[in-house]
């Protein structure tokens, strides 16, 4: 579905990436994992055209994305659910998911997307005249998701949706992107917690430095072998 080739993006003068190359099947989970500075994020951004990309190329079912701009990923079904949550405070739950169904091509199934949002996370349907700004961290990342998903993306990507949250929101975070995989959605997920990354994965990349150091099926992974390489020892 989704092929990268021998990626190169940085910022100015400050390359990042170098030479990534992945492949991204449809109807699969790939988790991206890898230390702090290593390149996840960039290779996102990459991916979603926030950062022009120097060599290399993206391409979505044999088409290239290389210079397409931001706001049209989502008339080729990609959507990015970044880190950090960034819905808009000052803006009720269910106006926040009204913007995600923003674009011209997904407003027709507004009704059926908000509902559908409702059934996935209950506890947005309460809240949902509340400001997102006083919502706790997991009720947050709860809206980014549900956000990202009021457009129905066919490539759903996810940046660290459980930084910062308790335990238990961990678990049901996780419990919501086991119902996506198993409901066929094609999912990027980039992820710090290894052991749950790699056990919600079907296929698992671990980057170092700019660099892709280990790309395994995830049924074949040793976290042991993974944390040796994570950690550089």
């Amino acid at each position: 579905m989704l092929e990268i080739s021998n990626l190169r993006a940085g910022y100015g003068a400050i390359n990042v990436l170098w030479d990534v190359s992945l492949s991204i099947s449809q109807g699969k989970l790939t988790t991206i994992i890898g230390p702090n500075g290593a390149g996840k994020t960039t290779l996102l951004r990459a991916i979603m055209g926030l950062l022009p990309a120097s060599q290399g190329e993206v391409r979505l079912n044999g088409q290239s994305l290389n210079g397409t701009p931001t706001w049209k990923m989502a008339d080729v079904s990609m959507t990015m659910i970044p880190e950090g949550r960034m819905t808009f405070r000052d803006m009720s739950v269910e106006e926040n998911l009204i913007v995600g169904a923003f674009a011209k091509q997904h407003r027709a199934r507004l009704k059926d997307n908000l509902d559908m949002s409702y059934q996935m996370f209950p506890r947005l349907r309460e809240r949902r005249t509340q400001l997102a700004g006083s919502l706790s961290g997991g009720e947050a990342q709860m809206l980014a998701m549900a956000r990202g998903l009021m457009s129905d993306p066919k490539l759903l990507i996810i940046d660290e949706p459980s930084l910062g949250l308790a335990p238990v929101v961990v678990n049901e975070l996780f419990e919501i992107l086991t119902r996506l995989k198993e409901e066929g959605r094609t999912i990027i997920l980039v992820e710090q917690n290894t052991h749950r990354a790699v056990g919600v994965a079907d296929h698992v990349y671990l980057m170092q430095s700019g660099k892709v150091v280990l790309s395994q099926p995830a049924a074949e992974v040793s976290l042991d072998h993974l944390h040796d390489l994570y950690f550089a020892r």
